[in-house]
């Protein structure tokens, strides 16, 4: 097997034949002794000619590449039960693992199922109805069904990712995320995935519960939940995502382990999309290339400032789950074709770097959520939006200037945005931060720092603040056998193959744990 690059021009058709004379030249053989031929990668080189670079992969005829073959699922329906608190990623990773291996998963969910769930959050970005249990971040599909569906992990070390993204393609999304550099699905796409997964674990025996917000665990299993319905097994998987405040604190008042893990804390940062573009492509951007994207890391005073979930063509949602908070994500469609592009830019913030009155497993997770109360406590007490989670904002050098805004630009973010000195409500050892890392991006994307850009605040939500430690080699919780903590959540992972894939690695463990 060989694996090579080639190059095209974006808007030119990469043909079969020029891959298989490609594949030729690099075997050293003729046409005829080519034998499979695959494009593994896709990606943008801007450098200069705007080009598609390709990874393709060949073989002599009479060879094979390597292929990943999935296990196939088995009705599991009498086989022992495993219950798997939430259907984000994680759970439902883990889920369709236990199927393959004839284990049957009872998935208990807080929020809704997907289509339920689109009604409340339209409710919370119009009229600024939340409702705790099924929003942008709860609810079936998790945080990341409706925050563009970026599939940007690579890293083998966590398992093989092709076995998530093959899944994915088989449960309707396209083909094309097997090869981009940078897959995504799309917001307005995934909820018809995320149906099919459902749809494939109910067909072989597994059980889905909805509004099942789960309220006490006992070892055994014996789980209750909020509307007093009680779930019995010997296993369980929690994969309850990186917002179950409520679960967390569960496990401090019983004594189970539970620590602080670092997180990142920032803004998201709004630009016009044709800015991004011009600036990205050198002033070459045409219709027929794909949106452009950004992304950097910088050490500032000795934390990491970077970017964070950038959504070319998106929109800014709110993702509160609590009353009396503001919080923000990106998402976007697959055509990614709004007019702004937006990101998530944080700061690093590990465990001590908060005020000393943040103390214990939860002080990082408290200290996350004043920071989203005090935004929209600022807001509020000006009165100047009747939206409850309308944000505080500022352009971006007027921030890095210490200056409150005149005026604000256009901002997809339909509760509304506030103008306000963004740079004070901040923690300062983030804003000082960021303060420093925008002239920095400049110098790598030119034009980039301009107050044509609007900061608003918060982004919090980029990872779990707490972890639930786990053995190393059964992943079991530490201070509770057979209870399986997994996914971004428990402090594991940091986006939707991340976590899918550790779902499968606890799932798998389970299954051969339940063995001994």
């Amino acid at each position: 097997m060989k694996e090579f690059e080639i190059s095209k021009k974006i808007g030119q058709e990469l043909s079969r034949e020029e891959l298989v004379e490609a594949a030729a030249k690099a075997l050293g053989v003729k046409v005829q002794g080519v034998g499979d031929v695959k494009l593994v990668r896709r990606s943008v080189d801007a450098r200069g000619d705007i080009l598609y670079r390709y990874r393709i992969q060949a073989c002599r005829a009479g060879e094979a590449l390597d292929e990943f073959v999935p296990e196939p699922y088995r009705d599991v329906r009498g086989a022992p039960a495993v219950i798997v608190v939430g259907a984000g990623p994680a759970g439902m990773f883990a889920a369709l693992k236990l199927l393959q291996k004839g284990f049957r998963p009872i998935i208990l969910e807080r929020g809704k199922d997907v289509e339920a769930r689109k009604v409340d959050m339209a409710a919370l970005s119009r009229d600024g109805v939340l409702n705790p249990d099924s929003n942008y971040c709860f609810g079936e599909g998790g945080a990341g069904a409706f925050s563009d569906g970026k599939l940007y992990t690579r890293s083998s070390k966590r398992g093989d990712v092709r076995e998530v993204l093959q899944a994915l393609v088989s449960f309707g999304a396209s083909e094309e995320i097997l090869i981009d550099a940078h897959p995504h699905i799309g917001t307005d796409r995934l909820p018809e995935i995320v149906k099919n997964i459902r749809r494939c674990i109910e067909d072989h025996g597994g059980e889905y519960h909805f509004n099942s917000r789960v309220t006490d665990v006992e070892h055994g299993f014996r789980v209750s939940c909020a509307d007093g319905k009680v779930y019995e097994a010997s296993r369980l998987i929690l994969a309850a995502g990186h917002s179950a405040k409520d679960l967390y604190s569960m496990f401090v008042r019983k004594g189970w382990a539970v620590e602080q893990k670092g997180f990142a804390l920032g803004v998201r940062v709004e630009h016009p999309q044709w800015m991004i573009n011009q600036l990205r492509y050198h002033g070459k951007y045409q219709p027929f290339m794909p949106v452009a994207e950004y992304s950097f890391v910088h050490q500032v005073d000795g934390r990491g400032v970077f970017s964070f979930c950038m959504c070319p063509g998106g929109i800014l949602v709110p993702s509160s789950t609590e009353e009396g908070t503001v919080v923000l994500n990106g998402m976007s469609n697959a055509a990614r074709n709004s007019k702004w592009a937006n990101a998530g830019v944080v700061v690093q913030i590990e465990p001590g770097d908060q005020p000393e009155s943040y103390t214990g497993p939860l002080g990082l997770l408290e200290y996350q959520a004043d920071v989203e109360r005090s935004m929209c406590e600022w807001v509020a007490a000006r009165g100047e939006s009747r939206h409850p989670f309308a944000a505080p904002a500022q352009r971006m050098k007027d921030f890095c200037r210490g200056i409150v805004s005149k005026d604000l630009p256009r901002t997809s973010y339909f509760p509304g945005a506030v103008s306000a000195p963004l740079n004070e409500l901040l923690p300062e050892h983030v804003a000082s931060r960021l303060r420093k890392v925008f002239p920095l991006v400049e110098r790598q994307m030119r034009g980039y720092y301009t107050n044509d850009a609007l900061l608003l605040g918060v982004e919090s939500r980029t990872s779990s603040p707490v972890r639930l430690p786990r053995d190393p080699e059964t992943l079991e919780h530490l201070s509770v056998k057979g209870l399986y903590p997994a996914g971004e959540g428990a402090g594991y992972a940091g986006g939707i193959v991340s976590s899918a894939l550790d779902g499968i690695n606890c799932a798998v463990k389970l299954c051969e744990n339940f063995k001994l």
